[in-house]
């Protein structure tokens, strides 16, 4: 583990005085997340009094973060799948003043027991979100003050979409419906489209304790290396605490896809969607495979490595086609994660950041609080800020905390306390580097 001062300790380094250019910037990372994570107060949703509206497309007012008092380029943002008043007004009072809504094509929510209308925890009146659904969801969004800084989904893990990664023959139609319903996020105004191509999803084995006794999600693949068919998958997904997806399993079985002909059908999709992404204004990244392993269940995993991400990006070169840049995935890689951050962060290729930490790269890791893990997060935020990336960075997979509620009930996300921790980390993170950045010039 890397130790500096952000991962060992707040009341012995914190607050640290450093000269620049005859000027203190004092970073107090522990004192303010420690702050946020301590005094958050949730009133009865009967109270709730929305912030002032945003006009249409405006900044959002972020005073405090830049010299300058202009929009900083790295902000906060936390991912959320209900848009609710409650989560809404805890957002504006933390400053999180943008916001990722998990959803978008095909969303299932709770582990698909039923699906729901984007931004809401109500059944959808269509196949479908429509132009409509993102604009009311915009709007209500903006009414506090906030805004959307990215829908962040995935569908490829659902049946109905499997011949669109295996080269069946409703691939075409289910792009064409698609990018119908990518056509309208943009033209709701919203910016990014962040989504996943793991048919068989994210993969768990039994859960670690961490510092103080909370809980972690963790992975070995040797725990899951003989499952070759739907049986296997199933014993292991009865496990207490295992996150298994083995829908896809008992497709595959007994098949066999070459990893050269999935990535064809990747193309394909890339080739379809990007020009018409382009046309309407949003981009598109996807997010690596989690775990980063050449094969589960039988079934090659694409996105496991650089390699495989510089050739995504050169299917087809366009701002469009991009990554959501899950930092923590990129972390379990046996490549580097800061020299993912540099070549990808100069390409203009990272859409935005889920910021976490993890004790290690594959085939045994387990998740970390964000500021004890193997990764040094000042040098990664220090190495956005100087390949110039423009985007949010949001909390991600936190630990469970002694006592903490759950967060929507999205398990592996983490409760209120554990994620306004994250968020003081980030907020905070974000100020030291980007002031610093500032005194330098």
């Amino acid at each position: 583990m890397i130790k500096h001062p952000l991962s060992v300790g707040w009341s012995k380094h914190w607050p640290v005085a450093r000269k620049s250019k005859g000027k203190q910037l004092w970073l107090q990372v522990g004192v303010f997340a420690s702050l946020i994570a301590g005094f958050v107060v949730w009133q009865p949703a009967s109270t709730k009094t929305p912030l002032q509206a945003l006009p249409p497309s405006s900044p959002v007012e972020s005073k405090g973060n830049s010299s300058t008092g202009k929009e900083p380029s790295m902000r906060s943002a936390w991912g959320i799948a209900v848009a609710t008043d409650e989560a809404l007004k805890l957002s504006a009072q933390l400053g999180v003043r943008e916001i990722v809504i998990y959803g978008g094509p095909g969303w299932e929510f709770n582990n698909g027991s039923w699906r729901m209308k984007v931004g809401t925890d109500q059944s959808p009146e269509r196949s479908r979100a429509g132009y409509e659904d993102y604009l009311a969801l915009r709007n209500h969004v903006e009414s506090y003050g906030l805004r959307i800084a990215a829908i962040e989904g995935g569908f490829v893990h659902l049946p109905k979409y499997q011949d669109l990664v295996f080269g069946g023959p409703k691939r075409q139609q289910l792009v064409e419906e698609l990018i119908a319903e990518i056509r309208d996020m943009a033209r709701a105004g919203i910016p990014i489209y962040g989504y996943h191509w793991m048919p068989g999803l994210v993969w768990r084995t039994p859960r670690a304790t961490i510092r103080g006794g909370a809980i972690s999600t963790a992975f070995d693949f040797d725990r899951v290396s003989a499952v070759d068919n739907i049986e296997a998958c199933k014993t292991a997904q009865s496990q207490k605490g295992w996150q298994i997806f083995c829908d896809y399993v008992g497709i595959t079985e007994g098949k066999t896809y070459p990893e050269e002909k999935l990535w064809q059908n990747l193309e394909y999709w890339i080739k379809s969607v990007t020009p018409a992404a382009e046309k309407a204004g949003i981009r598109l990244g996807i997010h690596p495979d989690d775990p980063p392993v050449p094969v589960l269940a039988g079934l090659p995993r694409l996105l496991r490595n650089h390699a495989a991400y510089r050739r995504l990006v050169e299917i087809y070169s366009s701002d469009s086609n991009g990554i959501e840049f899950c930092q923590g995935t990129f972390s379990e890689m046996e490549d580097d994660v800061y020299e993912a951050i540099r070549y990808f962060g100069e390409r203009n290729k990272i859409l935005y950041v889920h910021f976490r930490n993890v004790s290690g790269p594959v085939p045994k890791f387990h998740e970390e609080f964000i500021n004890t893990g193997y990764v040094d997060m000042y040098k990664a935020m220090s190495l956005y800020q100087r390949v110039g990336f423009k985007g949010v960075f949001i909390d991600d997979h936190c630990p469970d905390l002694a006592g903490d509620r759950t967060f929507q009930e999205r398990d592996g996300a983490g409760g209120y306390q554990s994620r306004a921790f994250a968020q003081g980390y980030i907020q905070a993170m974000l100020e030291a580097v980007q002031k610093q950045a500032s005194a330098a010039h």
